[in-house]
């Protein structure tokens, strides 16, 4: 299945003479993909097979993950952005704070890393932190692709440097995992404070689920502990947090903080299904690293993009300053690293569908959640 785009060379990839040839591990290939026209001129893609899933990811935006590909379906969201966008062409700065929103069209990108909420702005109206943060718009400064013989793994491993003179030096090092014929990845980050003084950090992972998948009556499966409006608006749809509702370009987003009963393991899971239940994803995430969930439904009709949002997260995206008085931004001493992993996993059959929700229903059942009719006043700004 050709990827879908306007113009873009694909050769294989050649790693490092030194490294394990990725011939090691058996139905795994790697390709060398790069963009040649419009806002994607210039954009460079790694796309990743195990033998039945695909994936693609862009060390020019952040190590984001634009795609992936099970069988016949193209998991991802149809933004009205047409992307990869080249991060040249996304206007971080705009006075309004929401130039970001240029260049969103990947299935999974990263908010942060030293500010990922909403865009905030002094007494003067000057922008302090644009909404998101950086991180997605910043291209690596090292990928590598590799094997791991014993563990049957690929992986990619790249870096992405964030920093600013006399502010912060905050480095990203991501590394994304395939295991032959199995239908997940495995997202492994480390964040460290390269500074020689203590440093702060945010991170939100930006999971964006479209058609197929997001659909009228689809439904998000998650064991609940606590449940609280955003705001008014979604608050007034609180019965129905958790379904997808229908087309309509006129309705507001909704959004909705979560946290979640983790497992024996301390892990977390969150999964959104099709309305007849016969196609899923589902994030999984370590509740130490990554605390909070956040669920944004963007119901929007025709080219407008129609999507639904499942967000691990370590703090809530609202404006940074209201984040740090809550203590919701992260301290990192001087050379300390923090580590979030993150697991996603693509069902299609209804079997596996109803496999897979089967123990988030049995912890939501374990105990009562908490769930607040209006916004909870430290949760939301």
């Amino acid at each position: 299945m050709p990827l879908p785009n306007t113009s873009f060379t694909r050769a294989p990839w050649i790693s490092d003479p030194a490294l394990p040839p990725v011939g090691e591990i058996p139905h795994c290939t790697a390709h060398l993909l790069q963009w040649n026209s419009g806002l994607s001129a210039g954009v460079q893609g790694i796309e990743l097979g195990n033998g039945r899933l695909r994936c693609v990811v862009l060390p020019t935006r952040g190590l984001g993950l634009w795609k992936c590909y099970l069988d016949d379906w193209e998991i991802g969201w149809r933004s009205p952005v047409a992307g990869p966008v080249h991060p040249s062409f996304v206007p971080l700065y705009d006075p309004s704070g929401l130039g970001w929103l240029d260049g969103f069209d990947e299935l999974l990108c990263r908010c942060g890393l030293y500010s990922n909420g909403a865009p905030e702005h002094d007494a003067q109206g000057r922008l302090l932190y644009p909404l998101h943060g950086r991180i997605a718009n910043t291209p690596a400064n090292h990928v590598e692709l590799f094997s791991n013989s014993d563990a049957k793994e690929l992986i990619l491993r790249g870096t992405v440097t964030e920093s600013r003179f006399h502010f912060q030096n905050l480095r990203l090092t991501s590394s994304v995992i395939l295991q032959p014929l199995t239908t997940s990845l495995r997202i492994v980050d480390e964040v460290t404070n390269q500074s020689g003084r203590p440093g702060e950090m945010q991170l939100l992972y930006h999971l964006n689920l479209g058609d197929p998948l997001a659909e009228p009556n689809g439904s998000i499966v998650a064991p609940i502990k606590t449940l609280a409006p955003r705001n008014a608006h979604a608050a007034a749809d609180l019965e129905y947090w958790q379904t997808l509702g229908p087309r309509n370009s006129n309705k507001a987003e909704q959004v909705y903080f979560l946290e979640l009963i983790p497992d024996e393991a301390g892990r977390a899971t969150a999964l959104l299904k099709n309305a007849d239940s016969t196609r899923a994803v589902s994030v999984t995430f370590a509740v130490a690293q990554l605390p909070y969930l956040i669920v944004w439904k963007s119901t929007a009709a025709g080219g407008d993009g129609y999507v639904c949002g499942l967000e691990p997260a370590l703090n809530f995206p609202n404006p940074r300053s209201f984040e740090a008085r809550q203590g919701r931004v992260r301290q990192l001493d001087p050379g300390e690293t923090a580590t979030f992993e993150l697991e996603l996993r693509f069902y299609n059959t209804a079997d596996e569908v109803r496999a897979a929700e089967q123990p988030l229903i049995e912890l939501r059942q374990s105990q009562p959640p908490l769930v607040l009719t209006e916004p909870r006043p430290e949760w939301s700004a």
